[in-house]
């Protein structure tokens, strides 16, 4: 069956009394933020000492790290920040196994100079795309060479936004330390919502051998959507790709408050991965009830 999880980030506690309050929500694995109150984690700070006790405190709580988060922006038009990005996504990498999970997440990223989750022009340029190639395959074997694995997130504003652009990469990064994390709410743009069935089969016709990890929220126009607060766990960069951001008049919210089609969205993800994590996000943390009941329902109407 499924297994239904969540992002570490939103419980904003230590260590062990986080791993407690999620599995009090009776999830059973989860994907790792690497920020706790009483642990450091950050860039250069990680050691096989640490990470053996966040593996270990999640595994005690039946709460095994099925992905890790290493989200940033791989393309950072500024080279120094650049490679300080890169630089800190490999070190998640290299240290991945011993975090207690092989697959290691970020998105494609931007070239636009403002903020590192809008849109730019460069990001659909040949230029723009051969220079993010060259990273993501830097990345892979990165990976490969560790025992791990980097799972591409497409984003609709970053460099690898669509389905099409998703497949290309695959074509030209053909490589056993790549892989996909399906997020099918991240491909939708005002121009495709409406055809949203016939997206998440190309998605799943074109996309499905890449699939290690999935990601449940949720997609709306702005207005549309059932969500009566959209929440914000603060300006952090390592944890802004959870606040709501779309494009255009899309909004990335919490799980059942949109128009994603979860019955069709499952039942294709099971198809070849009847046992894949399926991961909540974008939701406050006095949410999570709700939403796990949400995931829960939709794994029992369609048999998963």
């Amino acid at each position: 069956m499924m297994q239904s999880g969540i992002f570490t980030g939103y419980f904003p506690y230590g260590l062990e009394e986080t791993a407690k309050k999620i599995r009090g929500h009776g999830f059973n694995t989860v994907q790792l933020d690497l920020h706790f109150k009483d642990i450091d984690l950050g860039a250069g700070q990680i050691t096989k000492a640490k990470a053996k006790t966040v593996r270990d405190t999640f595994r005690d709580h039946d709460l095994p790290i099925c992905c890790i988060s290493g989200y940033t922006n791989i393309i950072h038009p500024d080279l120094a920040h650049r490679e300080a990005n890169v630089e800190r996504l490999k070190e998640i990498i290299r240290n991945a196994r011993d975090l207690g999970s092989p697959y290691v997440i970020s998105e494609t990223g931007t070239y636009n100079t403002e903020s590192e989750w809008m849109s730019d022009p460069k990001n659909k340029s040949e230029e723009g795309f051969e220079m993010c190639r060259a990273v993501i395959a830097e990345l892979a074997q990165e990976a490969y060479d560790h025992g791990s694995m980097f799972l591409l997130e497409t984003y609709v504003n970053n460099v690898v936004g669509s389905v099409e652009e998703t497949v290309r990469m695959f074509a030209q990064v053909d490589h056993p330390g790549l892989g996909l994390l399906m997020d099918p709410t991240n491909y939708f743009e005002d121009h495709n919502i409406d055809n949203m069935d016939k997206v998440l089969n190309q998605v799943f016709d074109t996309l499905a051998d890449k699939i290690k990890i999935a990601h449940a929220k949720d997609v709306a126009r702005a207005g549309d959507d059932k969500s009566e607060k959209h929440a914000d766990i603060g300006d952090d960069d390592a944890l802004a790709s959870h606040t709501f951001r779309g494009v255009g008049e899309m909004v990335l919210n919490a799980p059942g408050t949109g128009s994603l089609n979860y019955d069709l969205y499952l039942q294709r993800l099971a198809e070849k991965h009847p046992n894949i994590p399926v991961i909540i996000e974008h939701l406050s943390e006095d949410d999570v009830p709700r939403a796990k009941k949400f995931l829960d329902d939709k794994f029992r109407a369609n048999g998963l």
